[in-house]
């Protein structure tokens, strides 16, 4: 197969929708394929298929996140070894050694207690736009309840909650013209979130509470401290991975449902349902559509020769519409069953620490959206990020009759 019409760097054209008809004519002609590098950007093994992503995402051994880092882009030189603190860019052990640390904030029992005050947030969010009829899905309701529930998690007061929103919007969205952010801005915001973790991090250490930030000032691994750097990186990818995913979840299920109203309708009419229809929107919108590893060593994938320190690319949104593992995978369809999609990232070492927390707030999200909003049609266009990683949604207005 060439794939010369075929340019997966091509952020622009995801800002049209997710290319699915490139990714299914991969999979059918040529699952593990190479792609042509761009200027100042080597090429990289296209992996599209669900088989090949799931052996590749276990396969720490062979397919490393440290090595080259986990992302399409290659690392500027002078920031890579800061990178490579990044959790999501570790192997096993030391990856293994960091999850630990904050696994106990997204732990099952840890979720539901989060349960009542999860609801009341989404209580309060839909209040605000109740009396209006009308809002932007995106900015006044997916992303506030994924804001406010990282914030206590991490032990930010609310009201300091929109500046991780405005951070990560600048970091995440620094290739979306709308947002009108450089690379300038993209890295002051990113020092901005940086100082306020430091001063989070010294007010807990002074005075612990149960939150993460209390937990990494006080963590030590292989007897040693957290320095304010790693902690700050922590706080990063904290920040931007319990708000952009869930945020783009709750946008996406909201766009399926309405552009499937019998779908909406079965939803209404039996919300026993409603924890498969979650699932449904994970494998439907696959809000980060890949990641990176790089080869530690020459290996056969797919029937082709990988060389070592060769850069594989899983794309976990082709996975999810693999026609192999999910019958007409184009199809939205909230009764799916079997479901085991790779939203998540599939199994393995790297599998989402915050999966448990991400499908409560999506339930709850939309158990009250179900309960409170009533005759929801959408108000003007659907504007997508300018993104090849994130599957993200800028704008859904929206209009609707409440219940108060």
């Amino acid at each position: 197969m060439t794939n010369t019409d075929i340019n997966l760097w091509d952020k622009d054209r995801f800002v049209k929708g997710v290319p699915h008809d490139w990714f299914d004519r991969m999979r059918a002609e040529s699952p593990v394929v190479w792609h042509e590098g761009i200027e100042g950007q080597t090429g990289f093994w296209s992996v599209t298929n669900y088989d090949d992503v799931v052996a590749v995402n276990r396969d720490y051994e062979n397919y490393s996140s440290a090595e080259g880092l986990v992302f399409m882009f290659d690392a500027e030189p002078d920031t890579f070894e800061q990178q490579r603190l990044l959790m999501i860019n570790m192997d096993p052990p030391m990856h293994t050694r960091y999850r630990r640390l904050i696994n106990k904030g997204f732990t099952p029992r840890m979720v539901a207690e989060l349960e009542s005050t999860m609801r009341k947030r989404t209580n309060d969010i839909i209040d605000r736009i109740a009396v209006q009829g009308k809002c932007d899905f995106v900015v006044d309701v997916a992303a506030e309840l994924p804001l406010q529930v990282i914030a206590d998690l991490l032990g930010v007061p609310q009201e300091d909650c929109h500046k991780l929103f405005d951070w990560s919007n600048q970091m995440i969205g620094a290739d979306d013209p709308e947002y009108g952010v450089t690379e300038e801005i993209s890295a002051q915001a990113m020092m901005d979130l940086y100082a306020y973790a430091s001063e989070l991090a010294e007010q807990k250490r002074a005075d612990p509470g149960d939150d993460l930030v209390s937990v990494l000032s006080a963590a030590s691994v292989d007897g040693e401290k957290l320095s304010d750097l790693e902690i700050d990186l922590f706080f990063l990818i904290l920040t931007v991975a319990g708000n952009e995913t869930t945020r783009n979840l709750i946008s996406h299920g909201m766009v399926a449902l309405l552009e499937h109203p019998e779908q909406l309708q079965t939803l209404r009419d039996n919300r026993d349902l409603l924890p498969g229809a979650v699932e449904e929107m994970l494998r439907w919108a696959t809000p980060v559509m890949h990641f990176r590893r790089t080869a530690t060593k020459d290996l056969v994938l797919g029937g082709q020769n990988i060389k070592k320190g060769d850069k594989v690319v899983i794309w976990y949104i082709s996975a999810n519409r693999d026609e192999q593992q999910f019958p007409d995978p184009h199809t939205f369809n909230i009764e799916r069953t079997p479901n085991e999609h790779v939203a998540f990232g599939g199994s393995g070492p790297h599998f989402c620490l915050g999966a448990n927390l991400a499908r409560r707030e999506i339930e709850i999200m939309f158990d009250t959206i179900l309960d409170r909003l009533h005759n929801i049609k959408f108000d003007g266009d659907v504007s997508r990020l300018r993104s090849n990683f994130i599957n993200g949604l800028k704008h859904i207005p929206i209009t609707f009759s409440a219940d108060n």
